[in-house]
């Protein structure tokens, strides 16, 4: 039930409103509980006139008016009721969806390393549901069914306490049997809800990946592992079905028998004449609406279990801890250091406490304006060593310095305003190549965004478009080329304009004349600033100042291009290997 408490902490904020709400439902309720006592009267007065012709026209007209009057205000009471109630419904999951978004942004980037973003959307929709549909049962059942449950049994006893006794028996033993029913249904619900993650996960996965799925003709292998997952779905499912009908079966059957009982007991009473009509069909009443708190307090501890499960997932992200603040645009702008320096001292870094390290002991130092590229094998470190410097990742042990400044005392922001980038991937939105090259500068003119696009040399495709830098681009740029794409992300790093700018792999998806139009604009960019560069292609990383050569999460070498060329080492190994496969071609066509 720990979901639950927390369920009831996390909409605090709407309780004025879920309050009022289960006021109006409690108000439904009680006009409902009236009706029978009309009729009762009513038969009571027909009874009069049948037998003794003393019956009252005038109090039968009344009588009736008095009915109909509550039943139409009952009807508007319904009316506003449900109104209201999807209005409280639109907000709660606003409030929840608002929540669980602002806590995504400031979870750890090893979070989202390590769990699949459709998996994550389905934690979210489902926690959602649960949440709500938890929150409209308290709303709209609890407050009733307890009203109506405690009205109903002191009215049949002021009448018959054996009836009222009777009646009352029902209570613990349909609540016990639903709430065994509900828990066992739930503990199966948890592992159903793991393996809908993963199916809908992968569907999503396959989604993005549609054309890498055709191309290697894995439609079938997809379907069909979606399609296990979802039969075993259907066998925890029918299991749920089977143990919730048997039991649900034996809840009913006992429920009948004894409202049977009763009934008998209240025919017997009027038929000695201990009871009039009217007070036999008020019970009966009574005891029909005795069903709707009784299925009323079934419905409750089925929601509260499926909350309590449905929840759980939803709640696990709500408690880990947060690593990054939530900045607002209208946050104060922290003043940017124009000439900046990066320092590595003693880091270190692994993914989790029981993992080894991925990187060693790093000592460098980067000073201002001075180009460095990164320079290893794959797998060797260097992507890991750009996470670091943006803050995406802390350090296990040592630190990272800013000039002079310690990371571990700047924020994300203030780390992350002095940095322009280019991803190795192919980092865009579904969204307009103007939106694209512009984000995160909301004040970018038009005229600013084309400047970017033609020193990125992007300019003359993007203009062919029949909306111009107004095009829509699709999912992550689908429109585009993969040198198309790595070009609208140039132009996005050069409007950005920060005195550090990183480049992973930027120019790997550029052929060779894009690739030289390329370094042309990146030569004028990076002038003044201080750049790293991640290439395994070495004619982007001639011009830099520093080579740093990571091995195995180690610093295992560093010097400018010519010396490193000139020595053994990976350097000399990683370029020795290109220059002797451009020969090759070169000989094959006889252009040596």
């Amino acid at each position: 039930m720990k979901n639950i408490a927390k369920i009831i902490t996390l909409s605090r904020p709407l309780y004025k409103k879920i309050v009022a709400l289960s006021l109006l439902v409690l108000l439904m309720s009680i006009l409902q509980l009236v009706q029978p006592f009309f009729v009762k009267d009513i038969v009571d007065t027909i009874q009069l006139q049948i037998t003794t012709g003393q019956g009252n026209i005038n109090q039968l007209v009344r009588l009736m008016a008095g009915m109909l009057i509550v039943n139409l205000l009952a009807s508007i009471l319904n009316s506003i009721n449900m109104r209201f109630g999807d209005y409280i419904s639109s907000r709660l999951r606003k409030y929840l969806t608002e929540k669980f978004y602002l806590k995504v942004f400031k979870l750890p980037q090893k979070y989202f390393d390590s769990e699949i973003s459709g998996k994550i959307l389905n934690q979210l929709n489902r926690g959602i549901q649960s949440i709500q549909d938890f929150m409209d049962m308290m709303s709209n059942f609890v407050l009733p069914a307890i009203f109506q449950s405690v009205f109903t049994i002191v009215i049949l006893m002021y009448y018959s306490l054996f009836i009222g006794l009777m009646a009352l028996a029902i209570f613990p033993v349909y609540i016990l049997i639903s709430h065994y029913s509900t828990k066992m249904w739930g503990k199966e619900e948890v592992k159903k809800n793991k393996l809908e993650d993963i199916s809908r996960g992968r569907i999503q996965e396959v989604i993005g990946n549609i054309r890498l799925v055709r191309g290697f003709m894995t439609q079938y292998k997809e379907w069909h592992f979606v399609s296990t997952i979802l039969s075993k779905v259907n066998v925890i499912y029918d299991r749920q079905s089977t143990k919730y009908h048997i039991l649900n079966f034996g809840r009913e059957f006992g429920l009948e028998i004894i409202l049977m009982i009763i009934s008998l007991v209240v025919f017997g009473k009027t038929f000695n004449g201990t009871l009039s009509l009217g007070v036999m069909v008020l019970i009966l009443q009574l005891l029909y609406q005795l069903r709707r708190p009784l299925f009323a307090m079934s419905f409750i501890l089925e929601r509260i279990q499926r909350a309590e499960s449905g929840s759980q997932e939803f709640f696990e992200v709500m408690d880990l801890k947060s690593e990054e603040a939530f900045v607002k645009p209208t946050a104060t702008t922290i003043p940017l250091i124009r000439h900046p320096s990066l320092r590595f001292v003693k880091v270190s870094f692994k993914y989790d406490k029981k993992g080894d390290d991925v990187l060693h002991n790093l000592i460098f130092e980067i000073p201002p304006s001075q180009t460095v590229a990164l320079v290893g094998h794959s797998g060797a470190g260097k992507t890991t060593i750009i996470n670091l410097i943006l803050k995406f990742y802390q350090p296990t042990t040592g630190e990272i310095y800013l000039n002079n400044k310690a990371y571990s005392q700047m924020s994300h922001q203030e780390v992350r305003q002095h940095i322009a980038l280019v991803f190795q991937e192919n980092e865009l939105f579904s969204t307009t190549i103007r939106e694209n090259v512009a984000y995160g500068i909301e004040s970018a003119t038009d005229k600013e965004v084309i400047t970017a696009l033609k020193q990125a040399n992007a300019y003359d495709f993007v203009q062919q478009y029949p909306k111009g830098i107004n095009e829509d681009i699709g999912e992550r740029g689908i429109k585009l080329s993969g040198g198309q794409k790595q070009r609208i992300q140039i132009a996005r790093a050069i409007l950005h304009n920060a005195p550090i700018l990183i480049l992973d792999e930027a120019t790997s998806s550029l052929d060779s004349k894009s690739e030289n139009l390329i370094q042309k604009a990146l030569e004028n960019l990076m002038q003044d600033k201080l750049v790293i560069i991640i290439a395994h292609r070495f004619s982007t990383i001639q011009s830099a100042n520093r080579i740093l050569v990571i091995d195995n999460g180690r610093l295992v070498d560093a010097g400018n291009p010519g010396e490193l060329a000139r020595k053994e080492g990976i350097y000399a190994e990683l370029l020795r290997y290109q220059i002797e496969g451009n020969q090759k071609l070169l000989e094959k066509y006889e252009l040596h």
